[in-house]
């Protein structure tokens, strides 16, 4: 039998290894909420969602309140049928963050138990699509370094086998952030992969014109220039550059990719699997992408991602952002620059049982 028996939640603190800062506001620690849902044929699938700073109390207790107990005596199987449940459930709360990151928690979890049943990875059994993919770096790129520090990680990186980096813009000025450009891309040399990330700090009008300063130093996408609301901005600087513009980790269903994907507003899409509410939905936002001919580089969540965008054809790159390493045992296997995604049944992420109480905060 795969009925489902028991279900647990938790909350635990994670603090980041560096400062982060962006256009928008400082990393101020993760919280990681965890869902353990337990069947009858002695199976316990784990999954889990995050916020950075603010919510995940919030996020807890819409699982704890209001959706943990409708999992009680339901098939562990029907993923489906389980994630419509719940989301109808939260109609007057969705589509929105707080439950897309609680119906994540709980469909990471039944996937990870579809995985141990069937003996398989989830790149694999979500698609096996590819054998590794390509990894970059963010933690080297924060809005608050220098432009010779910028520069000084973006080489390390490159010793370390990396494949690119992004750099965070969103200074007072364009010129502040063409230099800080600049200097990367004359530490790295014209073959290294560079990105650029703006969370959502500008104006139409100010992202064409910052597009148009960045042009030089060959990016392979300008991420969230725009609030993630602003369709038809993104569709105006889409049509103003050559530069691919990313989009995706504040965009919360598939529907709404699929409005920018036919609107032309998106040439990479970045879904989280976390706040797009799964991997079901995460899924279908990928698929979605190829349809358009479009490539998926995944946002943050790099333990799960690994395995996700190398189940997928659109899979693209991997970011480089340690997430888990205080919680689990194994890290990624990362080899020349490319990401091998888990190779045992489940999502592949080696929980640390010890660190997970110590650091529970509910």
């Amino acid at each position: 039998m795969t009925t489902i028996t028991g279900v647990g939640t938790r909350m635990v603190f994670l603090e980041p290894e560096v400062l982060r800062t962006d256009a928008q506001q400082t990393f101020v620690r993760q919280e990681t909420v965890l869902v353990t849902v337990a069947t009858d044929d002695g199976l316990t699938g784990t999954g889990y969602t995050y916020t950075i700073g603010t919510g995940g109390s919030s996020v807890l207790a819409l699982l704890r309140d209001h959706l943990t107990g409708l999992l009680l005596g339901a098939d562990a199987r029907d993923i489906e049928a389980l994630w419509h449940r719940l989301l109808s459930t939260t109609r007057a709360t969705s589509v929105g963050a707080i439950t897309s990151l609680a119906l994540a928690a709980v469909d990471t979890a039944l996937w990870d138990l579809r995985c141990l049943r069937a003996g398989e990875p989830l790149w694999r059994l979500a698609g096996g699509a590819h054998e590794r993919l390509p990894v970059y770096d963010t933690e080297g790129g924060w809005l608050h370094l220098s432009a010779a520090e910028l520069a000084d990680n973006a080489r390390q990186a490159k010793a370390r086998g990396l494949r690119g980096g992004k750099v965070k813009v969103g200074r007072p000025t364009a010129g502040e952030d063409a230099e800080r450009l600049a200097a990367v891309r004359e530490a790295v040399g014209p073959d290294w992969v560079l990105m650029v990330d703006a969370n959502q700090s500008m104006t139409a009008a100010e992202a064409i014109r910052r597009a148009h300063a960045f042009e030089p130093y060959d990016l392979a996408w300008f991420e969230e220039p725009l609030p993630a609301d602003d369709l038809s901005g993104h569709v105006r600087l889409s049509a103003s550059t050559p530069i691919p513009i990313a989009v995706g980790e504040s965009v919360y269903s598939p529907a709404r990719f699929a409005e920018y994907l036919a609107a032309g507003a998106a040439g990479i899409v970045q879904p989280d699997v976390a706040r797009i509410g799964g991997i079901t939905p995460w899924l279908k936002t990928a698929h979605t992408a190829e349809a358009f001919n479009v490539q998926v580089a995944p946002h943050f969540l790099m333990e799960l991602h690994a395995s996700l965008a190398c189940a997928v054809p659109a899979g693209m790159y991997v970011e480089h952002i340690p997430q888990l390493d205080a919680v689990t045992r194994t890290p990624l296997a990362i080899t020349d620059g490319y990401v091998v995604p888990p190779q045992t049944p489940g999502l592949g992420i080696d929980w640390d049982e010890d660190a997970l109480d110590d650091l529970c905060v509910a």
